[in-house]
């Protein structure tokens, strides 16, 4: 069986944790370590694959989360899984799912729920098929909050008030953003680009507590968003010319 690698503060320097590997000198790649660094204090919990295998799962105790949901202090929730290259078809999605589910059940959670969306930086809710995990609540355009529950207790939600969140940064271009993904800083840049093009205001607010992100962001993902005249345009990363048309469209 695949070794799982447990990441903790004092272990991150050197196993790193998945994204960034090779660019541990880049602000992207410090912001995400000062991160870790306070949410291992939440409980945060990183697995990686070992034994050469490229992989991994980041989750927390969701009270923490980095997600927009609540009713769910009793719950794990997973930020992040993913399994890439020659790693994939191997069954390591299933170990790591396994590890998540038997860490929230030996530490009292009763579930696990997870944030999914198809092809979009999110767990593709087909690799939770089988498993136990039903869908809870929905957000356009096709977030879908699933849930593992071991007992019968109330569900999840995801936050709402999206509209009203992105109609709230006016006009020009708007970026949120976090820590919590070391790509989106990259992003970020992307998004000033496309703004300086197309001459439009261009703003980028880092959220910085999880709190914080459930309150303003406008979609479930909350880490990352772009807002186009008070209506969102995207929730992942886009390169720059993926967003100049859409500007054209909205």
């Amino acid at each position: 069986m695949t070794e799982l690698i447990s990441v903790t503060n004092d272990t991150v320097e050197k196993h790193g944790f998945f994204c960034k590997m090779s660019a541990r000198k880049t602000s992207a790649w410090k912001r995400k370590r000062a991160w870790l660094a306070d949410r291992f204090s939440e409980g945060l919990q990183l697995r990686l694959l070992g034994d050469g295998e490229r992989g991994f799962v980041e989750f927390i105790p969701a009270k923490y989360a980095w997600r927009g949901i609540d009713n769910a202090d009793d719950l794990v929730a997973i930020h992040c899984l993913w399994v890439v290259g020659k790693s994939k078809g191997k069954g390591h999605a299933k170990r790591l799912l396994d590890e998540v589910e038997a860490w929230a059940k030996d530490n009292g959670y009763r579930g696990v729920t997870t944030l999914t969306r198809t092809g979009n930086w999110l767990i593709d809710k087909k690799i939770l098929a089988g498993r136990g995990y039903t869908s809870v609540d929905q957000a356009d355009p096709d977030f879908d909050l699933m849930l593992n529950s071991f007992e019968d207790n109330p569900a999840p939600r995801i936050v709402g008030h999206f509209d009203e969140k992105a109609a709230s940064c006016g006009s020009g271009l708007t970026v949120f953003h976090s820590a919590q993904c070391p790509y989106l800083e990259d992003a970020v840049c992307n998004a000033k680009d496309a703004a300086d093009e197309a001459g439009l205001p261009f703003q980028a607010i880092e959220l910085t507590t999880a709190e914080e992100l459930r309150k303003k962001a406008p979609n479930p993902y909350v880490v990352f968003s772009i807002v186009h005249d008070g209506r969102e345009i995207a929730s992942h990363y886009l390169l720059k010319k993926q967003i100049m048309p859409m500007l054209a469209l909205s």
